[in-house]
């Protein structure tokens, strides 16, 4: 097996493609408006409790998920190389894309995929999406924080328009978290699965 391993390779994972139409890593997600404070006044009334300001949200890398039912998984970070978004090598484990959002920004996709089996490994850990229906509930954490989501959607798109039909690496809409694998036949002649399975989720309320 090779290092690395892209996402709907044989059975080895599975492949999520992502086009020219994706950000480059680093560029989505991050970025916060910038707040502008009103000037201070002596009539003012007394501060209310509101929503915070982009700037003042808690932010994280997650690196657990937490699926339906409690089972957890390591999530580490993961690239595009050559136009492909690489996954942990190991199918127990899930990789957050570097290039999206991250765990309670105020817009942008918290993208995380990962193999659905390998011919080595067995079965991966993200076999459980296979499973997951509209309302179940995925948590994000790290070492202090933490962040839910609820399932809205569960499609599967052909494996080549991910990127193009999905939206499923958008960072311009409102925060979501996108939970990619593979799904469909496999094709022994073009070594991988004929789909990508994509959930998507959104979060109950703010990151803690």
């Amino acid at each position: 097996m090779l290092g690395l391993l892209f996402i709907c390779v044989a059975l080895e994972g599975c492949a999520a493609q992502v086009d020219e139409a994706v950000p480059s890593p680093g560029t989505g997600g991050g970025g916060t408006p910038a707040v502008v404070e009103p000037e201070p006044s002596s009539s003012a009334l007394p501060g209310r409790v509101g929503t915070p300001a982009a700037s003042q949200r808690v932010r994280f890398v997650p690196t657990e998920i937490v699926m339906p039912g409690g089972a957890k998984a390591a999530v580490l970070p993961a690239s595009t190389v050559g136009g492909q978004l690489v996954v942990p090598e190991h199918v127990r484990r899930v990789g957050w894309w570097d290039g999206g959002a991250e765990a309670g920004d105020p817009f942008g996709s918290v993208v995380i995929a990962g193999h659905v089996d390998s011919a080595k490994e067995g079965i991966g850990f993200f076999v459980r999406l296979l499973k997951v229906k509209p309302g179940e509930v995925v948590v994000l954490r790290d070492a202090g924080h933490s962040a839910s989501y609820r399932v809205n959607t569960v499609t599967s798109v052909p494996k080549d328009a991910l990127a193009t039909e999905s939206g499923a690496f958008d960072q311009t809409g409102d925060h979501r978290l996108v939970l990619i694998t593979c799904t469909g036949a496999y094709d022994r002649s073009r070594g991988g699965y004929e789909k990508n399975l994509v959930v998507s989720a959104t979060p109950l309320g703010l990151a803690k």
